[in-house]
């Protein structure tokens, strides 16, 4: 095994309390993953859980997998059929998983910082319990961001200086929350752009808000963001909303991508709206990351979850 420093955590619920060596450490795990590493040997059985009260498809089954191939017992949930549809509180669902000998749970819920109840218990509360943040609410996806960073690494090498964009339903986005404040720190300048409807001036203190058309030919990477029309509720903007006015005015279209520099490149979460953030047909073009993003989302998430197994000793790690 490459010596490396290898991260230790209690839980993994936000990018903001790393220090950048640790975020430089995980990435240079999920790299050696990737390129075939071998996994961390278990001396005793890890129980995982993953529990998303969202839909999803690309987080819950890149994190089941990246369980499986860390060798974890992976213990099926399911929200639609359990107490939580009764009233059950999630502490109290998360005290019944390890009180069952659950080790570590990964969560995705509608609630913003739902995991400070979690990780921060109450006075005579003594829950004990892995937790890693699958996205909360509008607030924080901590392992998108980190298979970002390991995405841009991958590619460029190195953060410091690099230009990068983030375009799109900003103030909705736990993607460009993490993100923009991650990638400041690493030393790189971050430029917003998209409806101004959907930008927010406290966004102003780690980058400069501008026309997609002034960005475009001199940005490294170009971070797309989904229209989040499941948060928009309320939003006056959502009755008027066309998707083939905003493809031309905000998205990534041929003429756009062709005015990128050489090297850079495009990058979003998913899923895309076809034609609306990006079209259709450049999905799986030489700059798009898109693919390659959720491939290392499985190491990235592998690198994660060793991280707390180590710092809570499971399966014999220390």
């Amino acid at each position: 095994m490459k010596n490396i420093n290898l991260v230790t955590l209690k839980s993994f619920v936000s990018v903001e309390s790393l220090r950048i060596e640790e975020v430089m450490a995980l990435i240079e795990r999920a790299e050696y993953f990737k390129n075939g590493g071998a996994r961390p040997h278990l001396t005793h059985p890890v129980f995982v859980t993953n529990m998303f009260f969202e839909n999803s498809s690309r987080t819950h089954t890149s994190f089941e997998m990246a369980e499986r191939k860390l060798g974890l017992s992976v213990i099926p949930f399911d929200p639609a059929h359990s107490s939580t549809k009764k009233g059950e509180t999630l502490y109290d669902t998360s005290l019944i998983m390890a009180a069952l000998g659950i080790d570590l749970e990964v969560i995705r819920h509608t609630e913003n910082e739902y995991y400070n109840q979690l990780i921060h218990p109450k006075q005579n509360q003594h829950l004990d319990i892995g937790v890693i943040n699958a996205g909360d609410g509008s607030g924080q996806h901590p392992s998108q961001c980190m298979l970002d960073m390991m995405t841009i690494h991958e590619h460029f090498g190195h953060f410091k200086g690099l230009k990068v964009a983030i375009v799109g339903d900003i103030t909705n986005s736990r993607v460009a929350k993490s993100n923009m404040e991650l990638l400041t720190r690493l030393g790189a300048k971050v430029y917003f752009s998209g409806p101004d409807y959907w930008y927010d001036k406290q966004y102003d203190k780690y980058g400069e808000y501008k026309p997609i058309d002034d960005l475009i030919n001199q940005m490294d990477v170009m971070m797309l963001l989904r229209v989040q029309h499941e948060r928009h509720a309320g939003d006056p903007n959502e009755a008027n909303f066309d998707a083939k006015s905003y493809h031309e005015k905000f998205g990534i279209n041929q003429k756009r991508y062709e005015q990128m520099k050489d090297d850079a490149i495009i990058m979003h979460p998913g899923p895309i709206n076809h034609d609306v953030e990006l079209s259709g047909d450049l999905v799986e073009a030489p700059k798009c990351r898109f693919v390659r993003q959720m491939e290392n989302g499985v190491f990235m998430r592998m690198a994660m979850i060793e991280a707390v197994m180590r710092g809570r000793k499971l399966g014999g790690l220390s």
